[in-house]
């Protein structure tokens, strides 16, 4: 995450959007030096007030209908159809396209409009059967979950000693014991952001210096002896080695036992395979707009998973918050002026595979992406919306986000955070925002057996469907669009 400590911003003398035969100005005069002290209460208009305001008796409809209404707990009872049904949908696998069929079906049945997928190619990555077992200075099972890309070990498997460290730093000091050795990376958590490394290149780093194979802890801040898997990335220039991830615990106790001095011995098995890519399709359902049709405010989640758990949490909450929203404003009967387009990503896992797809094969329209939302860190209690753009564009959110005060998620943050698909758009200046929500807990279940639907409240994912609706309805129909950075 890049952090930006100042923002500036470069507007013509007069900016002007005409819609509907309306226009709505920021003059020079609207936009203050970013310096100045409350910038929002000083350069938002009295115009644009007014307008952002004047959408709370939709609001109010929209919240209703989603939290007390029809669709009272219907975002958690279709997401635990699915998810039931289909378990866990890993990339290139037939699993994850039956359940793209069915969701297609789905959106179909709700009367959204333009229904389709959009073909991406995606890895192919097959865990087959994996386990580890230390067996010097005696025998425990050790509970792995290879990681992905992860290539096999020979058939017989592998038996070594290991090398465990705490950091690359004390790998680098230790380098002259690493040839031939099984590595243990048992590195501390400081934050996910700071401690995913060692799952990404601790097989490299491992195998620069002669490693066969890496065991990582764990990336999480929580563990009940479960191993919680990933992507890892391999150097073309450097010798591939089986990596998986192993819990915390044993992480801890094998980092306790090797500096006592004891001599530790495991037996590594792994069958993965690298198979050729495969096609896979993001799956998009419109509303489509009733004067601005080709402008388009998107609203998004993943709909891909790992090959563990069910997958309910990362993401089907957010693919399922942004579908059902704009089933929600459909069944209202609200059309906003410019288009509603859910997009439900394929093969994020495996780095953003299919939100880098689109932006190929939509090269021609960007321009017309007006605002971009993504949730991807959670559903569960809502507090509001972390955004990136521009200053003014943030000022317009924040009014927006007042018309959701009766169900406390008026909070904001800035830059954008946990949304990963959509920052091919923000890092471009296209306005965009995610979920802020109470996921404190997020990191003890993700990419683990513990992504099951048990994780997900049904009044939690009505608050965050509600939301969603209600900031993605605002910003499509107003008569201007959100200032871009």
């Amino acid at each position: 995450m890049v952090h930006i400590d100042k923002i500036i911003i470069f507007f013509p003398l007069l900016l002007a959007t005409q819609v509907w035969g309306a226009a709505v100005t920021f003059s020079e005069n609207d936009i203050a030096a970013p310096t100045r002290q409350d910038f929002c209460k000083q350069n938002l208009s009295p115009q644009v007030v007014n307008e952002i305001q004047s959408y709370a008796p939709i609001a109010r409809k929209i919240i209703k209908f989603v939290t007390e209404g029809k669709y009272k707990g219907r975002t958690w009872t279709k997401l635990a159809e699915f998810v039931d049904k289909f378990g866990s949908r890993i990339a290139g696998s037939k699993n994850l396209e039956n359940a793209i069929d069915f969701m297609l079906d789905e959106l179909k049945k709700e009367g959204l409009e333009n229904v389709h997928g959009e073909e991406a190619q995606v890895p192919h990555w097959v865990r087959g059967k994996e386990h580890a077992e230390l067996i010097e200075p005696r025998k425990q099972n050790l509970p792995i979950l290879g990681l992905g890309s992860s290539v096999a070990t020979p058939k017989s498997g592998i038996t070594a000693e290991l090398l465990v460290v705490d950091s690359f730093d004390e790998l680098q000091r230790n380098k002259n014991l690493a040839s031939g050795k099984i590595v243990v990376f048992n590195e501390n958590y400081t934050s996910y952001g700071d401690s995913v490394q060692y799952r990404d290149y601790a097989a490299v780093e491992a195998a620069k210096l002669g490693g066969v194979a890496t065991l990582v802890r764990s990336v999480t801040p929580f563990s009940i002896s479960s191993p919680h898997t990933g992507w890892q990335d391999y150097d073309a220039n450097v010798t591939k080695i089986p990596t998986a991830s192993i819990t915390v615990e044993d992480a801890e106790m094998l980092s306790r036992m090797f500096k006592r001095g004891d001599k530790l011995k495991v037996r590594l098995y792994m069958e993965a395979q690298n198979l050729p890519p495969a096609t896979s399709r993001n799956t998009v359902a419109e509303i489509r707009g009733k004067t601005n049709p080709e402008e388009v405010v998107v609203v998004s989640g993943h709909l891909d998973s790992w090959d563990v758990g069910q997958g309910a949490m990362d993401d089907g909450g957010g693919a399922f918050v942004s579908w059902v929203s704009l089933a929600a404003i459909k069944k209202l009967g609200l059309t906003p002026r410019r288009t509603l387009r859910a997009i439900l990503w394929t093969a994020e896992e495996e780095g953003l595979v299919g939100a880098f797809a689109y932006v190929k094969a939509h090269k021609s329209d960007q321009g017309k992406l007006d605002f971009v939302m993504e949730s991807d860190e959670g559903t569960f209690t809502p507090h509001g919306l972390s955004f990136s753009g521009s200053k003014m564009g943030g000022c317009i959110l924040q009014e927006i986000l007042k018309l959701t005060a009766s169900i406390n998620t008026t909070n904001y943050e800035t830059p954008q955070d946990g949304g990963p698909d959509i920052k091919l758009w923000t890092s471009k200046g296209v306005p965009g925002a995610s979920l802020i929500n109470s996921n404190e807990r997020y990191f003890w279940f993700h990419h683990s057996a513990g992504d099951m639907m048990t994780v997900e409240d049904p009044r939690a994912l009505d608050l965050c469907t509600a939301l969603w609706a209600v900031a993605s309805y605002v910003v499509a129909d107003l008569s201007f669009t959100i200032p871009r950075q």
